[in-house]
């Protein structure tokens, strides 16, 4: 019993520094914001969230946390609640329909510079050996309102581990099964979001409503 006990703590060790190295995401690639620096968005529409998962209150929880990280990078977002109402009175109840229709109509309905399309690849809880890891990855689209032209894309996978501190096999099992019944999504969502659109790095120059503005892409420009 002891050996078992030592080889799932083994295991379970193993299994949480992979989960670590799998939450620092992936490298960071020069992006061209020549397109975006061309429109110089101000006010930012945020839509539904197509669900590629098997959680049907996924998207619900996820768009709950996309304005915040915008608005912080200084750019106005239009409230969702708000957004999604007016969509499903022009008949686009649906998250597939709004991603599927012209980004310049949709913009046009609310007066907004560019639309933000995310998707929701991966919200899964799922046992590993002793374990339950906890796995998300968005993809996020900026569209220009005016021409439909994409401006911006990321992509963002983030996953958590709870570490047995304690317990032996049955403490493991233990907090497998309590992970698994009661994932807590959100704060890998924040993380991802917050990688996503962070500056510098991969994510939105300052916006206007930021003192900044206009001087990350000047300093972009020069760079060689």
């Amino acid at each position: 019993m002891e050996r078992l006990a030592s080889l799932a703590g083994r295991i379970a060790s193993l299994a949480a520094l992979v989960a670590l190295l799998s939450a620092c995401g992936t490298a960071q690639v020069k992006k061209d914001y020549g397109a975006f620096n061309t429109a110089r968005p101000r006010a930012i529409l945020v839509v539904p969230v197509v669900n590629k998962s098997v959680e049907i209150d996924a998207p619900e929880y996820f768009l709950s946390t996309l304005p915040v990280p915008v608005a912080e990078r200084g750019y106005y977002v239009f409230p969702v609640n708000l957004v999604k109402r007016v969509l499903e009175d022009d008949g686009l109840a649906d998250a597939s329909l709004v991603h599927g229709a012209d980004p310049v109509r949709l913009c046009s309905l609310f007066g907004a510079d560019a639309v933000l399309l995310a998707s929701i690849e991966k919200w899964e809880a799922k046992y590993m050996v002793v374990t339950t890891q906890v796995n998300v990855e968005f993809e996020y689209v900026l569209k220009d309102g005016k021409t439909g032209q994409t401006l911006w894309t990321e992509r963002r996978s983030m996953s958590y581990q709870p570490s047995n501190s304690g317990g032996g096999l049955i403490g493991a099992l233990v907090n497998a099964a309590v992970t698994k019944a009661s994932p807590n999504y959100m704060p890998l969502a924040r993380q991802a979001n917050a990688q996503a659109f962070a500056w510098p790095g991969p994510g939105f120059p300052a916006g206007p409503y930021r003192p900044e503005y206009g001087q990350d892409l000047q300093v972009m420009a020069a760079q060689p």
